[in-house]
């Protein structure tokens, strides 16, 4: 276990210093094949930004993972292999929206086709845990890929200020790590510390005032590693309680994309156009202040993480605890605000 430890954390800092040197070399090949972000109504910036700053996330991660390969076993298997080919695939798509800017069909198609190779490689989420629900194992395809490509698209939602999409999955990548360790999961767990290492990596020049953004390279491809990186064997008899673990881990995007979804269907918009209607938003029109309304979703975000792990452990004390403490919080905002 000592030497898990110690794994887990070289993978850490070896993904963090990678992305930290390779961010300005994300900058410099943003401006060079003209990912520039330009302001526009709905954006928070007024500077043109470089918007590809993702490769930087994508090299620490796909870098350490080859440095730590020689010292997992686990993670010389066909899952493991369909994992990184939808990674590289996923990564390569966001790069290209970046750059051409791509239909939504168009990136949606490829993340279906991302999902397929995830599911058919070996990774799915299964009914185990109940066996009156064995007879609808064959929905364990289209859930995982539902998951996979929901989960990909959140956060993809969520990257709206600067810093937001890196910290939250950065914080969400953690909680995953501790509910692997919490199930006996190293090669996940080892996923999920590359992945923290690479987004605190990068959050240097992206956090308020950022220096360069993610863009859809790096957002895309977090979203993608924190779907699969949660449900890859997770708590390998109780699958589909893992899900709805994770989805406390996750659940700041899940929330926010959910809530627009249903928003823009009511409204008769389409579910995939962008509008200012993110919570994100909603703080920041509220008049917090771009960095406080940050740090207050990192703060949401970390609650539910903590939940998730609670959960996990099945301490229903130190849910209701926080339970209760995310209920009060809620409640002197409100009346702060209302005074105001």
């Amino acid at each position: 276990m000592q030497n898990l430890w110690l794994l887990y954390i070289a993978a850490f800092s070896s993904a963090f210093a990678i992305a930290l040197l390779c961010t300005p070399f994300a900058k410099r090949l943003s401006v060079k094949f003209g990912a520039v972000d330009y302001p526009k109504k709905r954006g928070m910036h007024k500077e043109p930004i470089p918007r590809m700053g993702g490769i930087a996330i994508v090299i620490s991660f796909l870098a350490t993972t080859a440095i730590i390969m020689p010292f997992v076993e686990d993670l010389r298997t066909p899952q493991f292999f369909g994992f990184l080919a939808g990674a590289v695939i996923i990564a390569v798509t966001g790069a290209l929206d970046d750059i051409y800017g791509l239909k939504p069909r168009a990136k949606l198609a490829m993340q279906i086709a991302v999902s397929l190779i995830v599911v058919f490689t070996g990774t799915r989420i299964t009914f185990v845990m109940w066996p009156v629900l064995t007879q609808f194992e064959a929905l364990s395809i289209p859930i995982t890929m539902i998951w996979i490509v929901g989960i990909t698209n959140a956060v993809n939602l969520i990257d709206g200020l600067d810093g937001l999409a890196a910290g939250v999955s950065s914080i969400s990548a953690l909680c995953v790590m501790v509910l692997c360790l919490i199930s006996g999961n190293p090669p996940a767990a080892a996923f999920a510390a590359i992945l923290a290492g690479s987004c605190f990596g990068f959050l240097p020049r992206n956090f308020n005032p950022a220096e360069v953004f993610m863009g859809d390279t790096g957002a895309l491809f977090l979203g993608y590693v924190l779907a699969v990186s949660s449900v890859i064997e997770l708590f390998k008899s109780y699958a589909l309680l893992a899900v709805l673990i994770a989805g406390f881990a996750l659940a700041l995007p899940i929330f926010d994309t959910a809530f627009a979804m249903i928003r823009r269907a009511a409204q008769g918009q389409p579910i995939m156009r962008a509008d200012r209607g993110h919570l994100h938003h909603r703080l920041i029109d509220a008049g917090y202040s771009h960095a406080r309304t940050v740090i207050i979703l990192y703060a949401l975000s970390f609650i539910c993480g903590i939940i998730a792990i609670a959960i996990a452990l099945q301490d229903l004390r130190v849910v209701l605890v926080m339970a209760l403490f995310v209920i009060i919080m809620a409640l002197m905002v409100y009346v702060y605000k209302k005074r105001k």
